[in-house]
């Protein structure tokens, strides 16, 4: 396939990148630059570059969530590279603690405007270049939290749900014009996003959670979880009384 990968310098999105190019997928990273991390992008495409059986060449362009102009540049330089476009994959996003979001409403508010505003506008940018090509896969990382509110990730969970309410939508809208949008929902995973935060059971390795992102984009999953085993531990959450979920603390 000729993917666009958004967000593969680190965390799933990197290990994403790695399983892709690995079996010979022809890869394109979008990403953020900055000055501590202005090589993160070339030193990723150089790895992929490395991994990749025919060592293809990984092209690069920055694209920022929080920056809607970066958007039409960074699609028409990948499109431009790659030439037709079977899937773009959107693995970008914020994470901050309940305590630290409720106590700063302005980082609040600077995630909150990456995983939901700036991510919906960047897929809508994305839907109109794949239906003018006849269709493709959307694969957009959500999140457990967006299933159901709880005390810990009221605030992060509220975003993941407006998404998956947008990225539903959108499937019922264009699924037959051939568009194949793909929610993949990891439930916590171990990168430097989470480091130090207390672990829940079924806590999952990076490259777990990728070869969930990877199985779904290749089925064409709806939705998909990561590991798998949330799909049934959100479905038993999402029918718990709020007297209950009150009395939690999970």
């Amino acid at each position: 396939m000729n993917v666009i990968l958004l967000g593969g310098t680190r965390g799933i999105g990197r290990a994403v990148g790695r399983r892709l190019a690995l079996r010979g997928d022809r890869l394109f990273l979008l990403g953020r630059g900055g000055l501590e991390r202005a090589d993160a992008l070339p030193r990723s495409a150089h790895d992929l570059e490395a991994q990749s059986p025919g060592g293809q060449t990984v092209g690069v362009a920055h694209c920022d969530l929080a920056d809607r102009s970066s958007f039409a540049p960074a699609l028409e330089a990948a499109w431009g590279s790659l030439g037709q476009v079977d899937a773009v994959v959107v693995t970008a996003g914020l994470y901050e603690a309940q305590d630290r979001m409720e106590s700063d409403p302005e980082r609040f508010a600077a995630i909150a405007d990456v995983n939901f505003t700036g991510t919906i506008v960047f897929c809508e940018a994305v839907r109109s270049r794949l239906l003018a090509e006849g269709g493709g896969r959307l694969c957009v990382i959500g999140s457990v939290a967006g299933d159901r509110a709880r005390k810990p990730v009221s605030l992060y969970g509220a975003t993941k749900a407006g998404l998956a309410h947008y990225l539903e939508g959108l499937d019922l809208r264009y699924a037959q014009q051939g568009l194949r949008v793909i929610t993949v929902k990891p439930g916590f995973v171990r990168t430097g996003m989470t480091a130090g935060l207390p672990e829940p059971p079924f806590a999952a390795e990076v490259d777990d959670a990728a070869r969930a992102v990877v199985r779904a984009i290749d089925r064409g999953s709806r939705v998909a979880y990561a590991p798998p085993v949330w799909r049934w531990i959100m479905a038993v959450i999402r029918w718990l009384p709020r007297f209950v979920l009150r009395r939690t603390s999970f």
